[in-house]
């Protein structure tokens, strides 16, 4: 055998052995190395969407906690059922104190609702437009949710700042068997 011979057998058989070493070895390694990579970019992204979850969730609560906090304000503006003559006592005293007379007051039927009772008062009062005005500035001042609706303010024939206002007062109050 000559020397250039042994060299290309050599080479080949070289060749042979880094050809199988990659096939057999090489190749199988980087299949689990990609497998294993896809794994964990797998794991992260579940990850990452757990950690979104979580941070919606604790966005959540302190909504809750805020609405909470909501609920308890608008519940301590509404009195207990049991108060209703207060309420209706205050607003007349209110009336009679900006100058107006009440001529009168009727209960309209009451509005139960989930939370609370709605009991329409329907007043009529005359007087003049500024004493009725600050009638209406005192209501808001009370510490009790109320709500104005169906205002009718007509002038008295023959006087400039005399007025006859005819409205509907709701007063909310609580409701216990919630």
């Amino acid at each position: 055998m000559t020397g250039n011979f042994r060299k290309i057998v050599f080479f080949v058989l070289l060749l042979g052995v880094a050809v199988i070493g990659y096939q057999y070895m090489v190749k199988p390694a980087n299949d689990n190395l990609a497998e294993a990579k896809a794994r964990v970019d797998t794991k992260s992204a579940q990850l990452a969407k757990f950690q979104q979850a979580t941070e919606a969730a604790e966005g959540m609560s302190k909504q809750l906690e805020e609405l909470e906090e909501a609920i308890g304000f608008f519940e301590s503006k509404l009195p207990p059922k049991s108060k209703i003559h207060e309420v209706l006592e205050n607003v007349t005293v209110i009336a009679q104190k900006q100058g107006l007379k009440p001529k009168s007051i009727r209960t309209l039927p009451r509005k139960d609702n989930s939370g609370y009772i709605e009991q329409p008062l329907k007043m009529k009062v005359e007087g003049n437009f500024a004493s009725f005005y600050s009638f209406l500035l005192e209501l808001e001042k009370l510490p009790r949710i109320m709500k104005i609706r169906e205002l009718d303010i007509e002038k008295q024939k023959g006087s400039n700042s005399r007025i006859v206002a005819n409205f509907i007062v709701s007063i909310f109050f609580q409701n216990v068997a919630s």
